[in-house]
């Protein structure tokens, strides 16, 4: 029972102010995002952006010509 009333007590702990506090990044990548350098904002965030856009172009294409080839064949008569 003992145990029981500690878990206010470890809960307070966990949620305290006193917990390191984390470094604001957003205006760093405000002015990232906002520079006026010809970019279009979806490959302004360098190589790993340019690379998550170009997988799902791929995976994009894929599935419509994926599709289409299933509707061409689904139209087409079935051999007797």
């Amino acid at each position: 029972m003992n145990h029981l009333l500690k878990v206010p007590l470890l809960a307070g702990r966990a949620f305290s102010s006193s917990a390191r506090q984390l470094k604001n990044k957003v205006p760093e990548a405000q002015k990232l995002f906002q520079e006026d350098n010809g970019l279009p904002v979806h490959i302004k965030g360098g190589t790993s952006d340019v690379l998550l856009y170009r997988a799902t172009m791929t995976i994009s294409l894929a599935g419509t010509c994926y599709s289409v080839y299933w509707l061409l064949i689904a139209c087409m008569p079935k051999k007797a």
